[in-house]
C-alpha cells in the first residue's frame, strides 16, 4: 500500500474510533462465521416456507429443519425470519351460507316521526 493510502486509512479509523488492525480484519473477512452460517440458514428456511406456500411460521420451518438435521434453536430461526420479513400468511375463510329460516322484520308503526302529542300513543 500507498503511503496515501495508509494515512486515509488511518484517519479513516481515528474518525470512526476503530482500531487498524480490525479494519484490516474486516476487510479480509467482511463477514464473520455466524453471518455466513445464517446466510446458510436463511436459504433453508426460505426453502420450507415456499414450500408451504407460505402458510408456515417459525415453528413449523424449525421442525422442517430439525427433520433435515439441522441443528440451530428456534429462536435463531425466529430472530432470522423476523428480520427478514418472513411470516406465515393468514387463512381466509369465505363467507359462509348462514342456514335456517331467515330473520322476521318488525312492521314499521311510527314511520320516522318521534314527536307523539301524549306517551304510549305511537
Amino acid at each position: 500500500m500507498s503511503i496515501a493510502t495508509n494515512t486515509k486509512v488511518a484517519t479513516m479509523c481515528r474518525v470512526l474510533h476503530a482500531s487498524r488492525s480490525g479494519f484490516y480484519a474486516w476487510l479480509h473477512q467482511p463477514l464473520s462465521d455466524r453471518a455466513i452460517e445464517d446466510r446458510r440458514l436463511l436459504g433453508l428456511i426460505r426453502d420450507s416456507y415456499t414450500a408451504s406456500s407460505g402458510a408456515y411460521g417459525y415453528p413449523r420451518v424449525f421442525a422442517d429443519l430439525r427433520e433435515t438435521g439441522e441443528t440451530y434453536g428456534r429462536h435463531r430461526v425466529a430472530r432470522i425470519m423476523r428480520e427478514q420479513r418472513i411470516k406465515a400468511l393468514r387463512g381466509y375463510k369465505a363467507p359462509r351460507h348462514i342456514a335456517g329460516r331467515p330473520s322476521i322484520i318488525a312492521p314499521n308503526h311510527l314511520k320516522r316521526e318521534f314527536t307523539v302529542a301524549q306517551p304510549d300513543q305511537a
